[in-house]
């Protein structure tokens, strides 16, 4: 079997797939529970959630955090600071993304760890560089089960307790918006002018001020559940915009897809096809999960790229 796990931020997710009948085994573990337990229940738990032994697991692929500590896909064992450059940042810390780490890596189950897209990374667009981070190693899982299903050329907006959105061009990852840049999530945002007066004045520190500025967290929305839905399409719909200008430089039509806890309701796509006059494909939250599994097992065969991320 061959398992894929996404570090997301309410939960870790697992995905197990079985090579002999092409099924996926799923299951989500809170990060709050994984902060709980030791490293030999976390173990236990993925070997219930997916209804395996760990000795018959061939590969794991592992996100953590921001990923952005590294650029190519390589062993656990030769990742220095579990992959980022900083534990300082933006984001919850909680902790069970940490367990989950070293339950894994301490289990000596053979692993293998997914960057994050970032300025480091070698085959983005030079202009997208401009900003320091642009998505978490999970959005390389969510882009690759996209590609798996045959599209070249796709558009998609993760969108959950943040949204990032991510644009492939012939198979190749070329761009992405962070989650503290653009669109809001249900819970984080980026920093806007009034924030940025809250730091300066001491009131709050920007990661808080970043963890809280999600639709869910300004106070106009209190109580308006259509004003939430109506914003979040918005903002995803502004963010796919622009990543069509991209690849509309690149020469080629753009497939929309749609994931995460939010992006997956019926509700955020149909504002989002009406604003953008597409037709967008949902894809469940599992996706990153599922992804990364699928990496793992094509990189255990010995694929050497993995959407344009070289495999050391």
């Amino acid at each position: 079997m061959f398992v894929g796990i996404d570090h997301g931020t309410v939960g870790i997710r697992f995905a197990g797939l079985k090579e002999e009948e092409g099924a996926v085994a799923i299951f989500e573990l809170s990060r709050k529970k994984a902060a709980e337990i030791d490293c030999e229940e976390i173990i236990k738990e993925v070997e219930k959630g997916l209804k395996i032994k760990t000795e018959e697991i061939d590969l794991v692929a592992l996100t953590y955090s921001m990923g952005d500590g590294f650029s190519t896909i390589k062993d656990i064992k030769k990742v220095r600071n579990k992959g980022v450059r900083s534990e300082k940042g933006a984001g919850a810390r909680i902790g069970g993304g940490t367990k989950v780490f070293d339950a894994i890596k301490d289990a000596s189950i053979h692993t293998i760890m997914i960057p994050g897209i970032h300025a480091g990374s070698e085959k983005i667009d030079s202009r997208i560089k401009f900003f320091s981070h642009c998505a978490s190693p999970e959005k390389v899982g969510v882009a690759y089960h996209i590609y798996k299903k045959g599209f070249p050329n796709f558009i998609f907006a993760d969108i959950s307790s943040n949204t990032v959105t991510m644009s492939v061009a012939r198979g190749i990852i070329i761009g992405a918006i962070d989650a503290c840049i653009f669109a809001p999530g249900l819970y984080q945002g980026p920093i806007d002018l009034q924030l940025l007066r809250d730091i300066e004045e001491g009131e709050v520190s920007a990661n808080e001020a970043f963890s809280n500025a999600g639709v869910l967290r300004k106070r106009w929305s209190v109580g308006d559940e259509e004003l939430v839905m109506d914003t979040l399409s918005l903002f995803a719909a502004m963010e796919i915009a622009a990543m069509q200008v991209l690849m509309k430089d690149y020469g080629v039509d753009a497939s929309v897809f749609l994931t995460g806890s939010v992006g997956e309701k019926d509700e955020i796509k149909q504002r989002i096809d009406r604003l953008l006059d597409v037709k967008t494909e949902t894809i469940t939250r599992y996706s990153a999960a599922i992804g990364c599994a699928e990496i793992a097992k094509d990189v255990f065969y010995g694929e050497k790229d993995i959407l344009g991320i070289e495999v050391e």
